[in-house]
């Protein structure tokens, strides 16, 4: 059985690195765009926000202000590395502001830079640096305002259920996706 969530965020590199016509239900994924070394063509961007669009499925750029207002995103996603404040400019133009964080000192920070859902690393150990901590669901639950808190790190396949125990609304996946479809089917 799988742990049901409001949203489903997906981290993304690159536009292929989603499949779209895999995604049926409306309105419960979020795809941000990590551009940071993407070779899409605007075009390509532009056609993959308008079949976003079409799917009812939300989407943010991150950390790129000026990218997130050309491609009409829904929004801008800023890394926990980011200090500045002019994406609040984004709010007049009705844009949502996600961002990112690895401890509480960096929640308080992105919630002052006008973010409405922050999300929190490391959830679960994660392969790629398997001595560096992680909160756990017990440690996550005792974090404030967990609904506004969205768990990203080690969520696999093998542990996609213990995240039904969070009171998070949502739950944000990276690496997983592109690696192991499989956890796309038990999603969509």
């Amino acid at each position: 059985m799988f742990a049901y969530k409001k949203k489903y965020y997906l981290i993304i590199e690159n536009i292929k690195d989603i499949n779209l016509n895999k995604i049926k239900k409306n309105n419960k994924f979020v795809i941000i765009l990590r551009n940071q070394k993407s070779t899409d063509a605007i075009d390509s961007l532009i056609k993959f926000r308008k079949e976003c669009k079409i799917k009812g499925i939300e989407f943010f750029v991150a950390n790129n202000t000026k990218l997130a207002v050309l491609l009409k995103s829904d929004g801008v996603y800023i890394s926990a590395f980011y200090k500045g404040f002019e994406q609040l400019n984004l709010r007049k133009l009705n844009k949502k502001i996600l961002g990112s964080a690895h401890n509480y000192k960096e929640i308080i920070e992105k919630r002052k830079q006008g973010c409405s859902y922050v999300i929190l690393s490391k959830l679960f150990r994660v392969d790629y640096a398997p001595s560096e901590n992680f909160y756990g669901i017990i440690k996550f639950n005792l974090m404030i305002d967990q609904k506004k808190l969205i768990p990203l790190g080690g969520i696999k396949l093998i542990n996609l259920n213990k995240v039904k125990l969070l009171k998070s609304e949502g739950i944000a996946i990276m690496s997983e996706v592109k690696k192991k479809p499989a956890i796309s089917s038990r999603l969509f």
